[in-house]
């Protein structure tokens, strides 16, 4: 998991970075910059898919079931516990929703994308993985950004990647034989639309609720196995 080890450092450094520069970073502008390219990112990612009902679809899908779990109380639950954590370790204070937004905010960044998935699978195959390399300075960047807003809270991110990203790069060594390009290409298309409605909200045009829509990542996967040519 070379690729995924060098990305999390990545996060921790550009933290680190963001943390040390805060004051002298216009912050606003990097947000509306980071927004930005988060929508274009996603917009981008979005036209791989070649199903818009199966996409729509999956949305509608994984977002009852994501509501029926109530996956964004639990997220918030662990994140307040990592925050009390994080008072032992640093004499930094924030409020706690001011962490969780940090947090929930990150990891959605750097672990929702093509990078991740695309970069996960070619790792996974065996080869070398130049798209986590090339995601390690994209969200080294990033972090710095966000740290220079949200703090050291940023640097907890790497933990999510680290299970996400490294699970789905042993999961893809395992599984790569059994996908096909439509369910990439779904699975894709559904995680870019997600990545729209992060960038509306680091934005602030609009709050959406992306945790519970999460699900829909794995439903657009099983949908497009069940019907490769199309609802």
């Amino acid at each position: 998991m070379t690729g995924t080890i060098a990305n999390a450092t990545a996060i921790i450094l550009g933290t680190l970075a963001g943390v040390l520069i805060r004051s002298r970073l216009p912050q606003k502008s990097v947000f509306q910059g980071i927004g930005l390219f988060t929508l274009a990112i996603g917009i981008s990612m979005s036209l791989k898919s070649a199903n818009l009902l199966l996409a729509v679809l999956s949305l509608v899908i994984g977002g009852l079931i994501g509501q029926a779990l109530n996956l964004d109380r639990h997220l918030r639950q662990l994140t307040e516990r990592l925050q009390r954590i994080a008072k032992k370790e640093t004499a930094e204070t924030q409020s706690s929703s001011r962490f969780t937004e940090g947090l929930i905010t990150a990891t959605m960044l750097f672990c929702v994308g093509s990078l991740s998935i695309l970069g996960a699978i070619e790792e996974g195959s065996g080869e070398t993985p130049r798209l986590l390399l090339t995601k390690s300075i994209m969200d080294g960047i990033s972090s710095i950004a966000l740290a220079s807003s949200f703090g050291i809270c940023i640097l907890f991110s790497s933990v999510p990647l680290l299970i996400y990203q490294g699970g789905l790069t042993l999961f893809a060594g395992a599984m790569m034989r059994f996908m096909s390009g439509n369910m990439i290409a779904e699975l894709t298309g559904v995680g870019g639309i997600l990545l729209i409605g992060l960038g509306i909200n680091i934005l602030k045009i609009k709050e959406i609720n992306i945790i519970n829509l999460l699900p829909a990542l794995i439903v657009a996967v099983i949908l497009a196995y069940l019907w490769p040519s199309g609802i």
